[in-house]
């Protein structure tokens, strides 16, 4: 969210997000909820490299992703999108608490999800939370929105014979040490057969093409076909 910024959040960027989201929102056939980071404002893991504590970081980093959560809500209703943010630390004044039946329920009824804060227990990623929260709403697909147009051999900024995967296996990602996702988030989608596409989210229209079943970035799934069925993602 913080754009070409070096730190904080870029509004542009974020009505770009959100005007992408917009695009899929208000077909009827489509539940849309979101597990947003907090890196644009604190990394835990590097904050704790620096000697802070491992455990605090990780909160600060949680507080991180509510102030992104509030940040995509404004700027989602205001193009008319009705969103609720559920925060797994409780905050009243801020955000609902995370229900799990009342996110299903915020879904049907057509309003955007976006959960914050994380799983709410330290060392856990935001992948790690986008995959149990996936797994709990019953979710039919993992949009992995990143920098780049999806899973490559090594880093394609710093290796130009960076090849990419159209395709991969959860096995195979997971044994080439590719940081797309982290480990535990990658073994959960596995353990479920919940297939993950990982996209560049800076391609206009790419959130839109690929709830229309046009081949964008990486699918990442199991040995067999993975049914993406572009219902709840």
């Amino acid at each position: 969210m913080m754009g070409d910024k070096g730190y904080g959040i870029d509004y542009s960027t974020v009505d770009f997000i959100a005007h992408e989201i917009k695009g899929v929102a208000l077909k009827k056939d489509i539940q849309v909820s979101i597990v947003i980071g907090g890196g644009n404002i604190f990394r835990g893991v590097e904050a704790s490299l620096q000697g802070i504590d491992r455990a605090s970081a990780d909160y600060m980093g949680m507080l991180a992703t509510v102030i992104n959560a509030l940040a995509l809500q404004n700027t989602l209703e205001k193009k008319g999108i009705p969103t609720r943010v559920q925060s797994a630390i409780e905050m009243m004044e801020l955000a609902e608490p995370y229900i799990r039946r009342k996110a299903i329920r915020h879904l049907e009824k057509g309003r955007i999800v976006i959960f914050a804060a994380g799983t709410g227990n330290p060392y856990f990623t935001t992948d790690t939370a986008a995959a149990l929260r996936a797994m709990e709403i019953d979710a039919d697909v993992i949009l992995k929105a990143t920098k780049v147009d999806g899973i490559y051999s090594s880093d394609p900024m710093k290796d130009p014979k960076a090849k990419k995967f159209k395709t991969i296996t959860y096995i195979d990602m997971l044994k080439r040490g590719l940081s797309v996702m982290d480990s535990t988030a990658v073994s959960l989608c596995m353990d479920n057969d919940l297939p993950i596409v990982v996209f560049n989210l800076k391609g206009k229209g790419n959130i839109r093409k690929l709830i229309h079943g046009k081949k964008i970035g990486t699918l990442v799934r199991g040995g067999g076909h993975a049914r993406v069925k572009n219902k709840s993602i």
